[in-house]
C-alpha cells in the first residue's frame, strides 16, 4: 500500500470522458480499496458536474494547468495521475513535468502523436530515471489493441519461440438501435484535437507510422508496415473500412511496443506487417452493397485527413481555423445512456514467422470512444497504483508494456473481456 493520500487523481474530470473515469472509481470504491480522488480548477463546478451524474468524489483538489506549483502538488499526493485535460499539445506537458517531479504515473487518452514523439525527446531520460511511467493513448486508441497484439506476440514466443510477421486486426462495431446523432459518435474535444494535430509544423509526421520510433527503426517500419486505408474483406467476406475514428494512432503505437520489446529482450527489431480497419456490419441488417459503400466513405474520409496532413501548412492552418469555427467545441459528446447500448468485438489475427497463427479475441461492452475507454483507463490507472500488478518498467511506455498482460481480468470491471481463441 503506498503511503500517499490517493491510489489515482482524475485531473479534468468535467469532460465528456473525464466524468465517466470518476463514476467508475465511485463504483468500484464500493467494492475495493479503492482511494481517489477528482482535480481541476474550480473544485466547486467538479462538485456541481459529478453531482448531476450522481458522483461525489472522496476529495476534489485544486489545480491549474496555469499554476505548476498545484500541478506538482496533486502529484505528490498520488500514485497515478489520469490527465483528461486536453488538447495535449495545448495543456500536456505541464502535468507529465510535475508527475516526473513528484514520482506519479501518468496516463492520458492523447492521439495527438507529434506531442507525443516530442514528449518522449524532452522528458523520457528522466522519466526513466526517476522510475515514473509515462503512459500515453491509453483510450481505444491504443489500449485495448496493443493489449490483443501484445497477447498474441507473447503466446507466439511461448508456443513455438517465434515473432509476429502479420498482424491483421478487424473492429466491429455495431450501431446501437434508435436515431443517432452526431454527438453519440464524436466528441468536440477530439475535434478539437484534430485542429490542433493539423497546425503541426512537420504534417507528414501525422500519418507516418514510424513517428514514435528512432530514424533506423522508423525506415524499417515505413517499407514493411505502410499504413493502409483502401476497404478490403475480413474472413468472413464483410467489408472493412479504416479505423475509426483514425486510422494512424494505432500502427505507431503498435509499432513501438514491437520496438520496445525488442530492446527489453535484447533481441534485434523485426517490424511485421500491420493492418487494421473496422467490419462495415452497421449493426442491422444491411446488402453488402450499402456495407461497401459505408467502408468507402470513411476511407475517402480518411484519405482527405492523410491529403490535408501531406498540404503546406497554409492549408492546414486554414483548415484548423474551420474546425475550430463550425465544429462543436469540448463539452460536446454522448451522455447518459447513450453511451451504454454498445457492445462491439476486436478480432486480432497474426501470423509467425515460421507460419504459425494466433488469434486474440477482445469483446466489451460500451460506446467505444468515451464510456468503454473511460473505464479501461480507470482500471489501467488502478493497476498502475499497485505495487507489483505492472511490469517493472518506466519511462514513455506504450499502455502494452505499461500493463502487460498479467491481469487482463482486471478489465472485466471496465466490460472487457480478452481471450486467446487459438
Amino acid at each position: 500500500m503506498s503511503e500517499r493520500d490517493f491510489s489515482v487523481v482524475v485531473f479534468g474530470a468535467t469532460g465528456v470522458t473525464g466524468r465517466q473515469v470518476a463514476a467508475h472509481l465511485a463504483r468500484r470504491a464500493g467494492s475495493a480499496d479503492v482511494r481517489w480522488a477528482a482535480a481541476g480548477r474550480d473544485p466547486g463546478k467538479i462538485e456541481r458536474v459529478l453531482g448531476e451524474i450522481g458522483v461525489t468524489a472522496p476529495q476534489v483538489l485544486a489545480a491549474d494547468i496555469d499554476d505548476p506549483e498545484s500541478l506538482r502538488a496533486m502529484a505528490a499526493r498520488t500514485d497515478v495521475v489520469l490527465d483528461l485535460v486536453g488538447p495535449y499539445t495545448l495543456y500536456g506537458e505541464p502535468v507529465i513535468e510535475a508527475c516526473i517531479e513528484a514520482g506519479a504515473h501518468y496516463a492520458d487518452l492523447t492521439g495527438e502523436m507529434v506531442f507525443v514523439r516530442r514528449m518522449i525527446d524532452a522528458h523520457g531520460e528522466k522519466a526513466k530515471e526517476r522510475g515514473v511511467k509515462i503512459v500515453n493513448t491509453s483510450g481505444f486508441e491504443s489500449l485495448p489493441v496493443d493489449l490483443c497484439v501484445l497477447l498474441a506476440a507473447e503466446t507466439a514466443r511461448e508456443r513455438w519461440d517465434e515473432g509476429l510477421a502479420v498482424v491483421d486486426v478487424d473492429a466491429d462495431i455495431p450501431l446501437p438501435s434508435g436515431r443517432l446523432s452526431t454527438a453519440d459518435l464524436l466528441s468536440g474535444g477530439t475535434l478539437q484535437s484534430m485542429a490542433v494535430m493539423l497546425e503541426e509544423q512537420d504534417g507528414r509526421a501525422l500519418v507516418d507510422p514510424g513517428v514514435l520510433l528512432d530514424e533506423r527503426e522508423a525506415a524499417a517500419v515505413r517499407r514493411v508496415s505502410p499504413i493502409a486505408i483502401a476497404p478490403r474483406f475480413d474472413d468472413r467476406g464483410q467489408p472493412v473500412g479504416p479505423m475509426m475514428p483514425g486510422p494512424f494512432i494505432n500502427p505507431m503505437v503498435i509499432h513501438r511496443s514491437a520496438a520496445l520489446l525488442a530492446a527489453i529482450e535484447e533481441r534485434p527489431f523485426e517490424p511485421f506487417r500491420y493492418r487494421e480497419g473496422v467490419v462495415t456490419s452497421l449493426g442491422r441488417p444491411a446488402p453488402a452493397p450499402v456495407r461497401l459503400a459505408a467502408a468507402a466513405v470513411s476511407t475517402g474520409l480518411q484519405a482527405g485527413f492523410r491529403a490535408l496532413a501531406k498540404a503546406r501548412p497554409s492549408t492546414r492552418l486554414r483548415a484548423a481555423g474551420l474546425i475550430r469555427k463550425r465544429l462543436p467545441s469540448s463539452g460536446f459528446g454522448p451522455q447518459g445512456s447513450r453511451l451504454e447500448d454498445w457492445h462491439w468485438t476486436l478480432n486480432v489475427r497474426a501470423a509467425t514467422s515460421g507460419g504459425h497463427h494466433v488469434r486474440v479475441d477482445l469483446d466489451a461492452d460500451g460506446q467505444p470512444g468515451y464510456l468503454t475507454t473511460a473505464t479501461m483507463l480507470a482500471e489501467a490507472g488502478l493497476l498502475l497504483a499497485e505495487p507489483g500488478a505492472t511490469p517493472d518498467r518506466s519511462g514513455f511506455l506504450t499502455p502494452a508494456l505499461a500493463i502487460g498482460t498479467q491481469h487482463l481480468e482486471r478489465f472485466h470491471p471496465a466490460g472487457a473481456r480478452f481471450r486467446i481463441a487459438s
